[in-house]
This record gives C-alpha cells, structure tokens and sequence, in this order.
C-alpha cells in the first residue's frame, strides 16, 4: 500500500510543472542544479518564487495523501505494535537456548579434552612403532644387502629385491636425522648405483653375444628395481640412437672424404701424391660403398639385438608372481612390439638422412643413382639377413609404443618401409636406364638414312638391353621394372624400322626385278630377324635365374617385332598370291578333250603350258625376291599360307575342267606330278604342308582310271573328310567318276 501512495505522489509531482522532474532524478545533486539555475540566467527572485510555490503545493500534497489513507495508517501503527510483542518474546527464549547450550558444554569440554591428549599420546605411540619398525628392517635388509652384493652375478636379483624392499620401507617416512641408520642409507644408494652398473652390463653382454640367460638376469633385476619398462625403451632407444649416429657417419660426404684422404695418406705415406677430389675417383666411391657396408652390418647387428630383447620378454616370467615381462609392458592394452618399432624408427632415419645426402651432396646423389643396383643389392643382403625375424618385423597388429606424446605406428609391410628410402634413387635409375637403351637406337636413326641399322648396330643396341638386364638381376621386382623398360626400348625400335617400309604398289609388284622398296624391306625383315634372335639369345641365357614375369613381358613385346616382319613381307605374298591364282586360272584355256596324249616321242607326258609358266614364276619369285631374306625359317613360314593355297586351289580347277578326254586326264595327271616340284621353292619340305600336300597326293591317282568299278585301296594315302571339297559343278560322266572316286578314297 505505502508503494502505491509513493508511486501516485510522484505521478503527481511529475504532472505539475517541468521543475519538479529534475528532483525526482536518482543522480540528484544540490550543487549542480544551483549552478545551472545560475547559469540559465534567469531572475532569482523568480526562481525562489516558484520554488515556495512548489513547497506549498507539496505541502497540500501530502496533507491531501495522509487524509485520504488515514486508516491504513492507523492499521499500519497497530501493526508495528504487534511486531514488537513478537520480537520480545524471542528474544527470551534466544537468551534460554544460550543457557541450556553453556550447561552441554560444561559438561562436554573437559571429556573432549582427555580423549584429544589420549588421541595424540596413541598416534605418537604408533608413529614410535612403526619408525623403529622401519629402522629394524632397515637394518636386516641393510645387513642382508652386504652379504648379497659380496655374492657377486650370482646374488644380483637378490641383491635387487632387497633394494626393492627397502625402496618400500623408506616410501612415504623420512628417515634422514637418525644416527643409527644414516651409513645404511648411504651403503643403500651406493648399492643401487652398483646394481644398476652391473645390470646394465649385463643386459648390454647379453645383447652383443646373444645370451639369453644374461639377459634374462638383467631383467629380473630391473623388474625388481620397478624400473623395467625405462630400461627396455631406453635400451632400444639406444640401439635406434646408435643406428642414426652410423647411419650419418656413413652418409656424410666430409667424414667420407675424410677417410679417403686418411686411406690415400696410410698408402702413399710421406710425400705422397696429391689426393683427388671427393667424388672424381674411384676412391671415394669405393670408401662410401665400404662405409654403405658398414652401416648395413650395424643395422643388422642392432635389429637382432632389438629382436633378441624382445624374444626374452616374451619368454620370462617373474618367479614370485609368474607374469610375463612383456605382459607388464603393454599400452592400451596391446603388447608392444619393439622389433618394429625400431624398425620404423630405422627406415624413417634412412629416408631423412639418404634425402638429405642427396640434397647436400652431388658425388653422392651421382653415386646412388648411378650404382643403384649394387645399394639395392647390399639392401637385399641386409633383408636376406634378416628374414629369421621378419614375423617380429611383420607383425604390425601389436606394433605401438608410446614415445612421449606420440605414438609410433607401422603402417608398411617392413620390406616396403625400408626400400621406401631409396624410391627417389629408383625412379633416378630407371629414367636413366630408359634414357640409356633409348640413345643407341637414337644414334642409329638419327642421320635420316632410309638404310636400316647394320648388324653391328645391332649388336650394339642388343648389347645395351642385356648390359641393363644383367644388371638389375640383383633384385625381382627391378627386373621385371627394367624389363618394362626393355619393351618400351623393342617397341621404339619397331616404330623406327616400320618408318623405314615402303608400303606402296612398289614393295607389292611381281613383274619385274625387285624394286628398291622391295629390297629395302627385305633388309630391314633381316635387321628385325636378327634383333629378335639376338634378344631371345639374351632371354635364354637370363631364364635361369632372371623372375618369370621380367622374361614374359620382354617375350610378350617381342611378338610386335614378328608382327611388323609379317606386315612387310604381306604385300609380296598377296601378290605372289594373286599371280599363282591367275597363272592357275588359265588351266581352263588348254585343252584337255584330246583322246590321246601327244608325247612328241617322249616316253613320260608332258605336262601342260600353264603348269611350266607356274614353275618358271615360282622359281623366278624364289631367286628374285625370297632370297633377299636371311630368315629363312621365318620366310618359309609365311609362305606356306601361299604354298598351301596354290596346292588347294590348284586341286579344286582341275576337278572341274571341262572336256576332258583320255589324253587330257594323262596330262592333268602329269601336272599333278609337276605340281609338287613347282611348289618346293616355297617351303622347306613338300610334305610341311601338311593336309594341302596329302590333298594332292590323294587326287593324283584318280586321272588314272576310267571306270568306277575299279577298286584299288588307297589308305597310305591319308586324306581326312575335312579335305573333301563339295564339287557343285560336274558336267560330264568322267567328272563324276573323278568325284566318287575321290569321296571313296577320303572316306577310307
């Protein structure tokens, strides 16, 4: 209620007049509402007028307020008298409660007390016990200790469990200050320093001579000390910190030429000449590949000691509580693998230190990419003699260790990681191989001569891929990469011989002697035929010992040099082809009805005129153009296609010639005789062409007889169903017989 009244009085004052607003402000200053008033510059007479004025009307105000609330007052005052009863009457009762709580602790205090002194008289009591406790097992330990260390190796675990124990005693108690112990708690921390040394010369014997026992021993010690887990990853700390410093040693061009000039100096002795610069001599290379040796045998030697620890981790247990050590030493709840982890450190320090030579020294970069093959070889040795441990090595389920903040992860197989420090070395290697099988064939068509390379040339290119095959033998996986490059090298080497094929009517004409593209063609078939045989050659003498795929993929890109072979000797024998179909054709132009053969006094019949222009055309094509090739073989290769089809073609028009009399069958039967010595130009044996040849010989004998009654066996002839030819067109009886005669004989 009063809020209400207040809240109204000052809506009011507010409606009056503008000068009563700035007294109702919260930051009101009597000072400063003078000094603007003066400052306004109005009449102060005025000012003190209006101001009375506005005290009366306040005055009236409240007057006005108190008479019209007057009972609420009145209520409010009877109110205030009621709240004072109240108070008086808990007042009294506070001042009974303070009485009553004196009384308690009177009669509290003096127990509290008692019990407090008791209290602290027991734990001073205890604290005695407990101290001289401590103070009589120092002693026995302290004099058990002594007796332990004179025992030597033999007592050191002992030895370590008694200073194990006595770590427990003094945990949490300082004993310095008691007279009585203060030699044993200096003969104690001398005694732990000696364990300590002993141990880890122990552990570092058992490491070098791969003593299990020795190891062993140390372990338990440090197990005993509570100590095991820093001493292992210090321990293989140390192996990967001794690799780094090897590592370094071995890869730093200084220190390199330093040992080249220390070398040069010991075998020159005083006066000796002047030593070359690092890189410019064998020397030096020779010094950094002996050091590269080195640096792998530490490697190696450090790698089986890091394996060594780990195969006696995971086979000792304690005696007291029987838990493997390993087990005591996992992280996330994962045995940690130490192999590996050194391993990961190892080839993450070659990576960073070979990159770094590479960037920081020329002779070096040189040297690596140039002799990749032998760096490759002494890491293949390094891998070859670690393959004992490669399931450690491999063994990436179980390979983080903590080192830090940071956790180290094996995230390759651990031949990957380790080549994965030389990859730039490798690519180097091969763009230069590549670059190196390239710049003899690049030399041999470089001049723009249309001649293909000679056979020394040849030579000379076949000499280069085999150098680089021979060379990457000493890896599998370089030398099926090397054998990609070798491909790349033989189909380089078809795209420029096929430049060099004339591929016009001229290399295709049968008419005259050869052409100049002819000849052109067939010297560049023999360029390829001796690089292909030279290159087999190569492969032959590789298969033995060089990787399957390397042989296939060089083998597989030879096939191109055969295919470009067969496409420039096509166009002569489609040709040739062409011309035989023709001569053979003109078999239908003679006269075949005569009743008896015309023999000129000649005891044999001779044979017919289309047969000698065959002849003389075959032999022509044999002493003109085949002979220009070399490669017989594979020249009578691809013309028995052509040898097989005259034979066939040959057979079919003469089973359907026409007229054909009694002479006319002797003659036919004479040309077949003839045929078989117009073909023997083109292939190397008649009896090569196989079911053409036997369809020859088979129909050969049926111009014979006359009758179908004869019956003669014909089965040494050996003409299979497939070779019978569905003869449509059979116009007279003869031609029949001929027809029966032959199914007769094919069915036999």
């Amino acid at each position: 209620m009063a809020g209400e009244n207040v809240s109204s009085f000052q809506h009011l004052i507010s409606q009056d007049d503008g000068l009563f607003k700035d007294f109702l402000a919260d930051d009101f200053n009597v000072k400063e509402h003078a000094n603007q008033l003066l400052a306004s510059g109005l009449i102060i007479a005025d000012q003190l007028a209006a101001l009375v004025q506005g005290i009366d009307t306040l005055d009236k105000q409240l007057r006005d307020q108190v008479a019209a609330h007057h009972e609420d007052l009145l209520s409010q005052a009877t109110g205030v008298e009621t709240l004072e009863g109240v108070l008086q009457m808990m007042h009294t009762r506070i001042q009974s409660l303070l009485s009553a709580i004196e009384r308690v602790r009177t009669k509290v205090v003096e127990p509290f007390n008692k019990i407090s002194s008791r209290t602290q008289q027991l734990r001073r009591l205890q604290d005695t016990c407990d101290l001289l406790r401590r103070v009589i097992r120092v002693l026995y330990l302290s004099k058990r200790l002594h007796g332990q260390l004179q025992g030597g190796a033999r007592e050191i675990t002992k030895a370590a469990q008694s200073l194990n124990e006595l770590d427990y005693v003094f945990e949490g108690v300082d004993l310095s200050g008691l007279a009585i112990i203060e030699s044993d708690r200096r003969f104690v921390k001398q005694a732990r320093k000696e364990v300590e040394q002993q141990a880890d010369k122990m552990m570092g014997q058992g490491m070098e001579t791969q003593n299990q026992n020795q190891v062993a021993t140390a372990l338990q010690v440090f197990h005993n000390l509570k100590c095991l887990r820093s001493t292992v990853e210090h321990v293989v700390s140390g192996c990967v910190e001794m690799c780094r410093q090897k590592i370094q040693q071995s890869l730093d061009s200084k220190t390199l030429t330093q040992q080249q000039e220390k070398t040069q100096r010991h075998r020159a002795g005083p006066g000796g000449a002047a030593i070359p610069s690092a890189g410019s001599s064998a020397a030096f290379r020779a010094t950094l590949w002996t050091s590269v040796e080195k640096m792998m045998d530490s490697i190696h030697s450090a790698c089986v000691q890091v394996n060594h620890l780990q195969k006696v981790l995971t086979k000792k247990r304690d005696p007291v509580t029987h838990v493997c050590f390993i087990d005591e030493l996992m992280a996330d709840g994962q045995h940690i693998n130490f192999v590996s982890f050194f391993w990961s450190e190892v080839t993450s320090i070659l990576k960073e230190d070979f990159t770094k030579a590479e960037n920081e020294s020329t002779f070096l970069k040189q040297a690596f990419e140039g002799e990749y093959p032998k760096l490759l070889r002494l890491y293949n040795a390094l891998w070859a003699r670690l393959l004992p441990i490669v399931d450690n090595l491999s063994n990436t389920a179980v390979t983080q260790i903590p080192d830090g903040d940071k956790t180290k992860d094996q995230l390759h197989s651990p031949e990957d990681s380790m080549r994965d420090s030389i990859a730039a070395f490798e690519t180097a290697y091969l763009s230069r191989s590549l670059s190196h099988l390239f710049d003899p064939i690049n030399l041999v068509f470089s001049s723009g001569s249309m001649s293909p390379p000679t056979a020394l040339e040849v030579d000379s290119i076949v000499k280069t891929i085999a150098n680089e095959l021979n060379v990457a033998s000493v890896d599998e996986r370089l030398s099926v990469t090397i054998s990609k490059n070798v491909s790349k090298t033989i189909h380089m080497f078809c795209v420029k011989c096929e430049q060099l094929l004339s591929t016009d009517g001229e290399a295709s004409q049968v008419i005259g002697p050869p052409t100049v593209g002819q000849t052109r063609n067939a010297a560049t078939v023999n360029t390829l035929y001796l690089f292909r045989q030279s290159v087999e050659k190569v492969l032959t003498s590789l298969s033995s010992s060089y990787p399957a795929e390397a042989i296939k993929t060089v083998r597989t890109t030879l096939q191109n040099v055969t295919t470009l072979m067969t496409t420039a000797v096509n166009p002569l024998l489609e040709s040739v082809s062409d011309a035989i179909e023709a001569i053979i054709l003109t078999m239908h132009n003679e006269d075949f009805s005569a009743i008896t053969a015309k023999t000129d006094g000649q005891v044999d019949t001779p044979c017919s005129l289309y047969m000698r222009e065959l002849q003389g055309f075959i032999a022509r094509v044999s002493s003109d153009y085949l002979s220009q090739f070399e490669c017989r073989t594979f020249v009578m290769d691809s013309v028995q296609p052509t040898a097989s089809g005259c034979l066939e073609l040959f057979v079919r028009h003469a089973a359907i010639v026409q007229r054909l009399g009694d002479g006319g069958k002797m003659r036919l039967a004479a040309d077949f005789a003839q045929m078989e010595m117009a073909i023997m130009p083109l292939c190397l044996k008649v009896s090569d062409l196989s079911k053409s040849y036997r369809l020859l010989r088979a129909f050969r004998p049926l111009w014979r007889y006359h009758s179908i009654q004869h019956s003669y066996s014909f089965s040494y002839l050996g003409a299979p169903q497939s070779l019978c030819y569905p003869i449509r067109s059979v116009c007279t009886f003869d031609h029949i017989h001929l027809y029966i005669r032959y199914q007769e004989i094919c069915n036999i």
